[in-house]
């Protein structure tokens, strides 16, 4: 948000499920004035885009996908031996090489015998190859998308995964694997907070594969509890979600004010929820 972070051209270095790239002139129309001088945070990070948009001085980032944020942790520390291990992924791509790389999390004793360095590297080939660069878990956590028929996919993004370890370098970035709660419960009233938690699906068919454990509508409720928490503590937020009637019910609120915007969704695991589709933005100060 400062001049010299304007200089530092860093963008998302995967493809997510929702992500906001295609949306950030309407985010940023809603933010509060001199954005700058708030704290940043983002208890749902996905892949970032808002935040390496302004790119803050000050940011507290967290997720719940504990592979996400030790390959964000990888970026900031060890960026030349993961650069390495994406070079090594990028000149053994193909079908095999894919589901040998995919199988190690179904042997522990193998998954946890990796390095952190080596499981972020793990997680970008997967996403980067993977179908429809669709991030998927069944029941036991375990990472089961197919693999896509991609021509050359850019594996190793040097440039941008340099780019955005010197942004961390150079400012105060906290990056932190926690629910939700255990963040908003300690931001200070001086934190600006863009929350882009998994969507409402009430069809189940949406990005609710994220995690083994999913985000039900009961995390949805106690979502919108530490929302109106927020908003009672004068602490500015956004909020991004599904344009649906449970959404639109939990945020009837007349200190609330919802936008509706229109996203195309190129990732979905069901064929029929691809295209242009309704979300909403709720803001929770006048």
């Amino acid at each position: 948000m400062g001049a010299l972070n304007n200089a530092i051209m860093v963008r998302p270095f995967l493809k997510w499920a929702g992500g906001k790239r295609q949306l950030l002139h309407v985010i940023k129309a809603l933010l509060p004035p001199q954005i700058e001088n708030y704290n940043y945070v983002e208890p749902f990070i996905g892949a970032g885009a808002l935040l390496f948009e302004l790119k803050p001085q000050k940011a507290i980032i967290n997720d719940s996908n504990s592979q996400l944020i030790t390959t964000y942790k990888a970026i900031k520390n060890d960026i030349d031996e993961l650069i390495e291990l994406l070079n090594i992924h990028q000149n053994n791509n193909c079908k095999e090489y894919y589901y040998e790389i995919r199988s190690q999390d179904r042997n522990s004793s193998v998954f946890n015998k990796l390095s952190d360095v080596e499981k972020a590297a793990r997680l970008i080939f997967m996403n980067k190859t993977c179908y429809n660069g669709l991030y998927r878990v069944n029941s036991k956590g375990l990472f089961n998308v197919p693999y896509g028929k991609y021509k050359n996919p850019k594996i190793c993004e040097e440039n941008v995964l340099r780019s955005v370890h010197r942004y961390f370098s150079l400012n105060c970035v906290e990056i932190m694997n926690a629910d939700f709660s255990c963040i908003t419960k300690s931001i200070s009233s001086n934190s600006f907070v863009y929350f882009d938690p998994p969507y409402h699906s009430p069809s189940n068919t949406n990005f609710t594969g994220y995690q083994a454990d999913g985000f039900s509508e009961k995390d949805q409720l106690r979502l919108r509890d530490d929302y109106i928490q927020l908003a009672e503590r004068g602490v500015k937020c956004l909020l991004s979600n599904a344009d649906t009637p449970f959404i639109r019910e939990i945020y009837a609120n007349k200190k609330f004010e919802i936008f509706t915007i229109s996203a195309k969704r190129c990732i979905n695991s069901d064929a029929s929820l691809r295209g242009d589709v309704n979300e909403v933005i709720i803001k929770n100060w006048v």
